[in-house]
């Protein structure tokens, strides 16, 4: 994150708050299981299983499936020029969030929550590099690990502000958390069609920014 330029530091505050909007839609759809943060899930998983619970233990099985087909196909759609293939995972992202808006109007809630799986783990190719996540965006874990590494090197008389992009990072997913779930309150799964429309804007954009 600190290695970004700013408008790519930018791009990927505008894609935590994307993630975080979209997770706590999925969040409170499931009652507690998440669309991006495949930790938890895969911790819910061994805890199903251990429980007998198999039903439970199936679906979540087949949340983290779908949630690597969707980082399969977003780091096949990353490959070529940097800011023509960002634009491309963030309209692959878009369509799969439009399929899903759709999925939940026509009463396939399950459908649109694999969509919206799908597009969360598409979302993270946005930045990578080598083919590798440059800069995770729909989990927080490695970013407050940064956040309080950057802190310590601050008391140890290294870079005061290190910590800033982090820090914006994670409150960027958080914020965005938060108006889901308030958005999610008033309109369902339907609040979907927003987190599309939104992910469309910002592939335009990177299509056309000198930046990307």
């Amino acid at each position: 994150m600190r290695a970004l330029p700013p408008p790519h530091r930018a791009l990927a505050l505008s894609l935590a708050v994307l993630a975080g909007y979209v997770d706590s839609l999925g969040f409170l759809q499931l009652g507690g299981v998440f669309v991006s943060f495949m930790s938890g899930n895969s911790t819910r998983l061994a805890a199903s299983l251990a429980e007998g619970r198999w039903a439970a233990a199936g679906g979540l099985a087949g949340i983290l499936i779908l949630f690597v087909m969707g980082s399969f196909f977003g780091a096949l759609i990353a490959r070529g020029r940097q800011g023509r293939s960002r634009s491309r995972v963030l309209a692959f992202e878009g369509g799969l969030l439009t399929l899903a808006a759709l999925a939940s109007w026509a009463g396939h809630k399950p459908v649109a929550i694999g969509l919206m799986v799908m597009a969360m783990a598409a979302e993270n190719s946005v930045f990578l590099r080598n083919g590798e996540v440059a800069v995770s965006l729909t989990y927080m874990t490695g970013t407050l690990v940064k956040l309080g590494q950057s802190l310590a090197a601050a008391v140890m008389g290294g870079d005061r502000w290190g910590f800033g992009p982090y820090l914006i990072l994670w409150a960027g997913l958080t914020g965005g958390a938060v108006v889901g779930a308030l958005t999610f309150g008033r309109l369902g799964l339907a609040a979907l069609w927003p987190a599309a429309a939104f992910a469309f804007l910002l592939a335009v954009v990177t299509r056309f920014s000198r930046a990307a």
